[in-house]
Parts: structure tokens; sequence; C-alpha cells
């Protein structure tokens, strides 16, 4: 019997619950919430579609019951607070510093063995925090942000080439930040044919620069934090690790001299599979994308010391 545990009933949360339930990814989806009443009803509510969408899982919402949460395989934590209009990520530390690092160690009291997938924005700093505070080994802490970037990437190639989304194959590597993120348009392709190939300079570099901004964009026009594209890329990371698929995704993990970097959490190709990720890709990267790799990990190790500043770690 396969369990996962989103911690975070929000509108990412709850996306990445509906969407591991109707999925049938795992047997039992556990939400659990801060505030009375919101994970209940909204597992009541997806409880209700069972008849109308025809799936198995067994949906469980929980107000701060860690017991609830017991043994699962995978936990996804997307406690915080959004981004607002004019808001970059990091702004969110302070606040969400102290929230992730309560879920991660109350999670693990009751699954020890489970591996954490980090949504909380600033996702890689929330996920560098996770890793210092749990002491877990370094394949069990995930963060998503990759596979949403890469997700925003093709999205934009597609709409640039005209074509299905589904045949359209792109990464994006580094920090999961408006400035931070490299699409690596070297290796995108349409049906195995480079992008370099199909589309110009201007069409592409206009990619990149709307893929840089994907969520800010949507946090302009929603107001908040974009929920349904975060919480699927969740849901879609969990289904790799709990599958054990060997699926090579963009997440934010642990790097030990890999890509030249050291004591950070960033994004780059890993290989997921039962007990987290494997293995890292190494994509050989040009002198320009090392140029701007070593950019965005400087920022992110920027951040990351606002943890030792506020004693979060």
């Amino acid at each position: 019997m396969s369990k996962v545990t989103v911690v975070g009933a929000g509108n990412v949360g709850a996306t990445c619950a509906n969407v591991l339930a109707f999925n049938e990814v795992a047997d039992e989806v556990v939400m659990l919430d801060v505030k009375e009443g919101v994970s209940e009803g909204k597992a009541i509510d997806m409880n209700q579609t069972v008849q109308l969408l025809g799936f198995d899982t067994r949906i469980k919402g929980v107000t701060n019951d860690y017991a609830a949460t017991a043994n699962s395989d995978v936990v996804v934590i997307t406690s915080g607070i959004p981004r607002k209009p004019g808001m970059t990520r990091e702004e969110l530390i302070g606040v969400n510093a102290g929230i992730v690092k309560s879920v991660a160690e109350n999670i693990l009291k009751y699954s020890p063995n489970a591996v954490l997938v980090i949504i909380s924005n600033p996702m890689d700093t929330m996920t560098y925090l996770a890793s210092k505070v749990t002491g877990l080994p370094k394949h069990r802490v995930v963060g998503m942000g990759g596979a949403l970037d890469s997700s925003r990437f093709k999205y934009y190639l597609s709409e640039a080439l005209g074509c299905n989304p589904n045949e359209v194959e792109g990464m994006v590597i580094g920090g999961h930040g408006d400035t931070t993120m490299i699409p690596v348009t070297r290796l995108a392709t349409y049906k195995g044919i480079p992008v370099t190939d199909l589309l110009s300079k201007e069409a592409l570099d206009k990619v990149v620069a709307d893929t840089m901004v994907g969520g800010a964009t949507l946090t302009g026009l929603l107001g908040t934090s974009a929920w349904y594209a975060p919480g699927a890329a969740g849901a879609y990371v969990v289904e790799a690790i709990l599958h054990d698929q060997k699926k090579v995704v963009t997440c934010c993990v642990s790097l030990e001299g890999e890509y030249g970097q050291n004591d950070i959490c960033i994004g780059v190709p890993v290989v997921l599979g039962k007990n987290g990720w494997e293995k890292i890709i190494d994509l050989k990267l040009t002198a320009d994308e090392k140029e701007k790799f070593e950019a965005s990990a400087a920022a992110v190790h920027k951040t990351n010391a606002v943890l030792k500043e506020i004693n979060a770690i």
C-alpha cells in the first residue's frame, strides 16, 4: 500500500493532491493543513468526484494531525505564504523557513523513511533548509522547481513553434528564480530536431525571457502564485519517485562537487527512482552555460546565507 502526504492544502497543495488521486499515483493521499477544516473540506470535495471520475485513491484531510501521515512513502511540502504581485520568491524566506523546518521535523517523527519533495518558496533555499535540518541522505530531499520551469519552457517553445507541447523536449537548470533559471536552448528539440534550427534567435530569446518570468507573469495576472502547474509538477515528481520510473527530471538537489558546486541545492537533471534521486546527469555545459550556472549558484548561495542570519540553520 503506497501513501503520499501533502502538507499544505492551499491552492498548490490541493491541486497536487487532486492530481495524485485522480491519476491513482498512490493508494492513499493525506492532506494536512494548520487551518481548521480546510484539508477536511477539500478532501470531502475530492472524494465526491470519485464516482464521476472513476478513480480509487483514498483521500483524507486532517488539521495538524501528523500521526495521520504515518508511514508515508513520499511527503510533499507546500506550506508557507504564497507570493503576491511585486514580491520575489526570496522575500518569503523569513516566514517560510520556520514553517518548513517545523513541518519537516514533525513529518519525520512519523515517516522516518519518507522522501521529501519541496515546493515551498523560495524553493532552492527551502530544499537546502530541509536537507540541513533533517540530516537525511541527500537523495531523499528533492525540490520540484526544475520540473515546473522545464514544463513552462516547453509550453513557450510549443507556442513559438505552433506545435503540440507533448512533442517538445527541453529543460531548465539553475535556481528556481526569475533571474537564476537557465533554459538550455542548445538541447531543446521538436520531434528530435533542435529548436535552434527551427526558431530565429529573436524568437528563442523571447521564449527564454517568457520562461524566466513565467511565475511572475501569472502572479501579476492572478494576484497570487500560480497553482495548477506547480501542483501538477509536484505530482509528476512524486509519481516518478513512487513508481520507480527512472525518469530524467530537472530537480533541486544537493551538490557535492557536481557542476563545480558544493553545499548548495540547485536545479540539475537527475534520475528519479524509488529512493528519491538516484544520480545526477552531467550536461557537459558550454562555457556560456557554465558562466550562467555559476552566477545562478552565487545568487542561491547568497539567499541561503539568510538562513544563517536568521538562525534557521
